[in-house]
């Protein structure tokens, strides 16, 4: 059971207080409530951008992290398609530091055309080195827009092509800024070694001036449900063949969320889990495999990836996991799996609440989903499970007209192919 306190400032701004005296530390997480999908459709990656132009400075602040780490502090962010949160952790003597530090750049970011044409640069460079450069890294760029035509998921938080943040102008920024980055639109958790009413008092001090910004109601175009089998073949240079395979899914508020995640442990939590049994060490296909599913706020997506084995085609790959799928479809899960599965689920659940950074984190995201209670409810919600909703669920998403396939192509062969060829080609020189 984790405790907490909250109160709500006159702009707007939630506060989460959490005591954990069992640690030194003390941890700021201020979750905003924008990701990759509040974007304009021809101006993508605004969000992953401003995770980074957050850290470029603050008009009184010039370095953000000089003075962090002056008081024993360290900080880190991370963008998704549905929001942008940045934390810290310092000593809980030095927390008055954090509050400056993050207050300052709400209020009054540095909008310098020299920041923004550093972090544009850094952004640029991590699209080509992470997406465009490295292997299996353009995965997600095919398959989002294959599996969404409509919503916004449809491009990743890096966003949909390098021009539209080579294109990102001082006025584009400044409006994103303004729309977002404000505290009604913001849920701050601090935790740690900390006393409620000192950060009230820290936060009315250090927040309550900042004034509020716009009420933002989303107004997204729901994907409509897949009717038909979409697939992809490419071709990358790459060590493997690897398969993906995409099925739409409720989203993170739906209480059919909790029965879909044990069906991805099912599969592959673990060297005992099914696909890792049968398709790994069994029939020797895979490399590896994986499934899991996308947490997304809206409705998000059940994905399974694998690397093919050497001499496995993409046919026999295709239908191994399929056949591993119609198992969950036609055959109710056993009592002791089912029990396997949750237990380690409850495992890593309270592991996680071990440390204070994770505990912030995820009070932020249950508040912002509707309550931070929700953080205490989650292990009774997996625990009640039954088989039959796993056979019911997996029935609804395992349809081959809800499932998008990217056939991830090795050129290696053809390229071996190619070499052996010409070296037939070639005679061999005489001495």
């Amino acid at each position: 059971m984790i405790k907490f306190d909250k109160f709500q400032l006159e702009n707007g701004l939630k506060v989460i207080v959490h005591q954990d005296k069992s640690t030194p530390l003390a941890c700021i997480n201020i979750l905003y409530d924008v990701g990759s999908r509040d974007e304009n459709p021809n101006q993508t990656g605004f969000a992953h951008l401003f995770e980074h132009l957050m850290f470029g400075g603050s008009i009184n602040i010039p370095n953000y992290d000089e003075p962090l780490q002056r008081v024993g502090g360290e900080n880190n962010a991370f963008t998704t398609n549905d929001i942008t949160n940045y934390h810290l952790t310092l000593p809980s003597e030095n927390i008055e530091t954090g509050f400056w530090l993050e207050s300052d750049r709400m209020l009054s970011l540095a909008f310098s055309e020299k920041s923004l044409e550093v972090q544009r640069n850094v952004v640029i460079e991590e699209f080509k080195q992470r997406y465009l450069n490295q292997p299996y890294g353009d995965v997600w760029l095919l398959l989002r827009p294959m599996a969404y035509k409509v919503h916004p998921y449809s491009w990743d938080t890096i966003g949909k092509e390098i021009s539209h943040i080579e294109n990102a102008n001082m006025e584009d920024v400044k409006t994103f800024f303004n729309n977002f980055y404000s505290p009604n639109n913001a849920t701050m958790v601090v935790a740690g070694n900390v006393e409620f009413e000192n950060i009230k008092l820290l936060s009315e001090k250090w927040f309550g001036p900042i004034k509020k910004g716009p009420d933002n109601k989303r107004n997204l175009a729901q994907e409509p449900e897949q009717k038909e089998a979409r697939s992809l073949t490419v071709e990358r240079d790459v060590p493997v063949d690897a398969i993906y395979k995409v099925y739409h899914i409720c989203s993170r508020y739906d209480k059919e969320y909790y029965a879909i995640d044990l069906i991805s442990d099912v599969l592959s939590q673990g060297n005992s889990s099914r696909l890792h049994n049968t398709l790994i060490k069994d029939k020797k296909l895979f490399s590896d495999i994986h499934a899991y599913v996308m947490s997304d706020f809206d409705k998000g997506l059940f994905v399974i990836s694998g690397k093919l084995a050497d001499g496995i085609s993409m046919e026999q790959a295709d239908n191994a996991i399929n056949e591993e799928l119609q198992k969950l479809k036609s055959e109710f899960i056993t009592l002791d799996e089912l029990t396997k599965v949750k237990n380690k689920m409850e495992a890593s659940h309270v592991f996680g609440e071990v440390d204070v950074l994770n505990k912030a984190t995820n009070l932020a995201v249950s508040e912002l989903l509707g309550d931070a209670g929700m953080i205490n409810k989650e292990v009774e919600k997996y625990l009640s499970v039954t088989a039959e909703e796993i056979n019911e669920q997996s029935n609804i998403i395992f349809k081959n007209e809800n499932c998008s396939t990217l056939y991830y192509k090795s050129n290696k062969k053809s390229q071996d192919l190619e070499n052996i060829t010409m070296q037939e080609e070639t005679p061999s020189s005489q001495s």
